[in-house]
């Protein structure tokens, strides 16, 4: 049987910063509708689905002709959903499927594939992820951008919120940053989400360090492409201002 590739975007209603923010409305439409469509870009998927708590975004995801089904309310994080739509969905421990966050209505569609495609090719790898590189010291300061740093082989080494690497003797820096989009091998999803928090991914509280903190190789993939992720009220803004240049 081949082995298949869905997109599972997660999106609960109780967003800390900006609860309901899947349903809010930028250019008419709302977030969690520019975030599928995007996906649906992606011809080499096999499946794509919202796995949402709240019956309001299934309604509103169907209501656009997608598809979504239910997950408990109770996930820590949007692997734990992601694990349970997997379940439900009735996905094969070959098959990939990818995470992309219901709160990032721009994220190149060509990456997913490229993502779900190392994890093809590759019966090792279990899990893939992009980073994007960049120069300006002041974002590789903010906490809120997650960097990354990997080996010659392209898996990586540790995750930050702080200034990684940090230059000495005046080199010229160069960082990348963490896109948060995964790819997962369904059996180690499985895995995954059943293994206590580490210690690194306590400090930084970054989930993927979990990963790494068991010894489990994550592939990172550069791209030039970046996405705009939606927290706050003013992200919702700048969301609206990049799709209107668009």
């Amino acid at each position: 049987m081949p082995i298949r590739q869905i997109a599972i975007i997660p999106a609960r209603y109780g967003s800390t910063r900006l609860p309901g923010k899947a349903l809010a409305t930028i250019l008419g439409k709302p977030l969690i509708q520019w975030v599928y469509e995007r996906a649906a870009q992606v011809r080499e998927l096999d499946g794509l689905w919202v796995a949402t708590d709240d019956q309001r975004i299934k309604e509103c995801v169907e209501g656009f002709g997608g598809r979504a089904i239910m997950t408990r309310p109770d996930h820590p994080s949007g692997s734990d959903r992601l694990a349970e739509a997997a379940e439900k969905l009735g996905l094969a421990p070959e098959d990939i499927v990818v995470n992309i966050q219901g709160d990032q209505p721009v994220f190149p569609p060509r990456l997913i594939a490229h993502l779900a495609g190392i994890l093809q090719r590759d019966c090792s790898a279990v899990m893939a992820t992009p980073a994007r590189r960049f120069t300006d010291p002041e974002i590789a300061a903010d906490p809120n951008v997650v960097k990354v740093v990997f080996d010659h082989r392209g898996r990586a080494l540790y995750f930050s919120r702080s200034p990684l690497p940090f230059w000495r003797d005046g080199q010229r820096p160069f960082y990348f940053k963490h896109i948060g989009i995964y790819a997962y091998r369904v059996s180690f999803l499985r895995e995954f989400v059943s293994l206590f928090p580490g210690r690194w991914e306590e400090a930084e509280k970054l989930e993927q360090l979990r990963a790494l903190e068991y010894g489990f190789p994550i592939h990172i993939v550069e791209t030039e492409g970046d996405t705009v992720e939606v927290d706050t009220l003013e992200d919702l803004a700048r969301a609206e201002a990049y799709l209107m240049q668009g």
